[in-house]
C-alpha cells in the first residue's frame, strides 16, 4: 500500500526499540486501518488504551468485519498473532542451540 510512496506518520511515542508508533497517512487515508478492513493487519488490543477512543471503536470494528468476511489472514482456521508467532521462533532458535 506505500512501498515507494510518501506517507505522513503521526504519532506521540517511540517504543522501546525507538520505533515510531503511531498512524500512517496516504494522501490523508489510514493506512492502519485499511489493513485491518483487509485483513491484513492485529487491532493489539493490549496496546488500545493508546489510541483515541474513536480509533479504538473504529479499528476494532474494522477488525471484527474482516474475521466474520473471512478476509485475509482471517482465512486461515487459526491464524496466530504476530506476538505469538515472534515468542515462538524466539523458542525455536534457543532450543536450536
Amino acid at each position: 500500500m506505500v512501498f515507494g510512496k510518501d506517507v505522513t506518520v503521526v504519532y506521540q511515542k517511540t517504543d522501546q526499540y525507538g520505533r515510531l508508533v503511531g498512524k500512517i497517512l496516504l494522501d490523508g487515508k489510514d493506512v492502519n486501518l485499511e489493513q485491518l478492513k483487509a485483513g491484513m493487519a492485529w487491532h493489539y488490543k493490549e496496546y488500545q488504551r493508546e489510541q483515541t477512543p474513536e480509533d479504538r471503536e473504529v479499528y476494532a470494528k474494522a477488525e471484527d468485519e474482516a474475521r466474520t468476511a473471512r478476509r485475509g489472514l482471517w482465512q486461515d482456521q487459526e491464524p496466530v498473532e504476530p506476538s505469538e508467532f515472534r515468542k515462538e521462533e524466539k523458542r525455536e532458535r534457543q532450543n536450536a542451540k
